[in-house]
């Protein structure tokens, strides 16, 4: 094959001497990092074969509900010719190299690699601007009137390059890029890296090591296709929520509620005297009877970033009908888990005159459609991915998207879990009962073992869920709803919300919650109150179950945790 490919380059001029034998390269170690010790699911005991519910769907509000499933052109993503002017973006050139075949084209990226010939006639650079996964190899020789410079190119510098390109004799590429003709073509350099200090010019990198240079790690393979999944999730969201019909509010970021009421929020305030001084707060008479006097503060009471934009999505609602929020959220958590983040970014829809069913089915639809888009849109990244991050990731995403979620009651999953303790199954948390709240060992083994594909638990305890969901007839329950996904766990956590006036008043009371702080809350109920539901979801837990990746840091730009805030 060499000879093949070594023949072609001399009909073009260039010039081959012997170079050393390369050793056989070894297969990469998956990319992992420090996690907490894993959940241990119990394995379904032999012989236990539970029924798989069903939901009583003479109870749902709207006899015949609507499909949220979109059609299959909303899956396909428009692509970008360019970059900037006339620099063709790598992904438009690999996927549409037919129609620039043999015609001088323009690319601007970063060198992955490179390689110079003993002889010093030519090099290969291979170029990629994070379009794609992929990139392309520029092929130059020593015809460029630059091209002492252009062979000290190296791994992280930044070119632009202008050639033909032709197809690539070279095994696992289509084509390339010619760079030989002085009169046509040429290599600008922007920006060099010298690779004795340059950080990203070692091979593949932990996790942990890349987030110590979080300016830097998105130009590592690994983070580059997480971000771009990322990326299209995000945009797959707006794409599902717009064309369902859904209008994107932006809820405000400073609040005074506490939506989830976990006092875990973190505060915002100017009345900090810049000295840091308690004598400065006295001088100003800012501390009344050895307390802060808000009255004082920027906003006249205490405020806080917000942990949830539910509540103030809702008043929407309750006027535009079906809505939905999609930005950064804040907890203080005093948490270092592979699976919190001090900030993180959540999406919360809501659908007027809807009940729980027509809650589940849209976060149903929804988890689908972005698996699907991602499939789509992302194969490259996803097989990488699924190379060296989680193998089987593909099938397994695959899996998710084409198996109908099933639909089980809190009290039929705590039966079919204290069915299976008692058939053999061990749990860590053997403390089963109704009014528990499951543990994750739980869940996983109702979506793995025992379903083995995702569930939506739904009609919890509701002591062990928040004031503003609906409560059942019985007065035992709300009707609330949890998506659990093999492998993962709890994704989407959701309810259909309580709109009746004196009914929410008293849960609030029952959470020793304040009504006179939720007045604006009650009004909803008060004038032209009606049935509405909705979910959150953590983006970042989507962006790891797409990903396969274990650490929540990892799956977000610039991760804040306790102790953490660089960059």
């Amino acid at each position: 094959m060499f000879s093949q490919v070594k023949s072609v380059y001399q009909k073009l001029g260039f010039q081959f001497t012997k170079q050393a034998k390369q050793s056989k390269p070894q297969k990469e170690k998956l990319i992992g990092g420090n996690v907490e010790r894993p959940v241990k699911v119990p394995e379904l005991p032999q012989g236990f074969v539970p029924q798989v519910p069903r939901p009583d769907a003479a109870k749902r509000l709207n006899k015949i509900p609507r499909s949220w499933t979109l059609p299959q052109e909303a899956l396909i993503k428009p692509r970008a010719k360019y970059n900037i002017g006339t620099i063709l973006r790598v992904q438009e050139v690999l996927l549409n190299h037919e129609a620039y075949l043999d015609q001088v084209i323009t690319i601007g990226g970063w060198a992955r690699t490179s390689r110079l010939q003993e002889n010093d006639t030519l090099i290969f650079i291979a170029v990629n601007d994070g379009s794609c996964f992929d990139q392309i190899q520029v092929v130059a020789k020593n015809t460029l009137s630059n091209f002492a410079e252009v062979a000290k190119v190296n791994t992280g510098f930044s070119i632009k390059a202008t050639g033909k390109l032709i197809k690539s004799p070279a095994k696992g590429q289509l084509v390339e890029l010619s760079v030989i003709d002085p009169a046509e073509h040429d290599i600008q350099i922007f920006g060099t890296a010298d690779p004795k200090t340059y950080p990203m010019f070692k091979g593949q990198q932990n996790p942990e090591t890349l987030r110590q240079k979080a300016h830097l790690r998105p130009r590592s393979n690994f983070i580059g296709a997480v971000t771009r999944v990322r990326n299209n999730l995000a945009y797959a969201t707006h794409l599902f929520f717009q064309q369902n019909g859904c209008q994107y509010i932006h809820t405000p970021i400073i609040t005074a509620s506490d939506c989830e009421g976990a006092g875990e929020m973190f505060q915002v305030t100017t009345i900090l005297p810049k000295d840091g001084k308690i004598a400065t707060l006295q001088e100003e008479k800012k501390i009344v009877n050895n307390q802060i006097d808000y009255t004082k503060d920027f906003f006249g009471k205490p405020v806080s970033l917000t942990v949830s934009g539910q509540l103030a999505v809702e008043n929407f609602c309750c006027a535009l009908s079906n809505v939905y929020t999609f930005g950064p959220t804040f907890r203080a958590e005093k948490s270092k888990t592979f699976r919190h983040l001090a900030e993180f970014w959540m999406i919360e829809p809501e659908f007027a005159f809807a009940d729980l069913f027509d809650n589940m089915d849209a976060a149903e639809a929804y988890v689908k459609f972005c698996i699907n888009y991602c499939l789509t849109n992302n194969i490259d990244d996803l097989k990488f991915l699924d190379e060296r991050v989680k193998p089987g990731l593909v099938p397994y995403l695959k899996d998710i998207a084409s198996h109908e979620f099933v639909r089980c009651s809190y009290t039929q999953g705590i039966e079919i879990l204290l069915d299976a303790q008692k058939s053999g199954a061990q749990f860590e948390n053997h403390h089963i009962y109704w009014g528990v709240d499951l543990n994750s060992e739980h869940e996983r083994f109702l979506a793995e073992r025992v379903f083995k594909r995702p569930v939506i638990l739904y009609d919890y305890p509701k002591k062990i869920k928040a004031f503003y969901m609906k409560v059942t007839d019985d007065g035992k329950c709300v009707r609330a709803m949890d998506m659990l996904i093999p492998q993962i766990g709890e994704l989407i956590g959701g309810s259909q919300r309580e709109e009746r006036y004196d009914v929410l008043v008293e849960r609030m009371k029952e959470c020793e919650l304040d009504p006179k702080d939720y007045e604006f809350y009650l009004d909803l109920r008060k004038y032209g109150t009606v049935p509405h539901a909705g979910f959150g979801l953590g983006f970042e837990r989507l962006v790891m179950m797409v990903t396969g990746v274990e650490n929540i840091r990892d799956v977000i730009p610039f991760p804040r945790w306790l102790g953490e805030a660089e960059y």
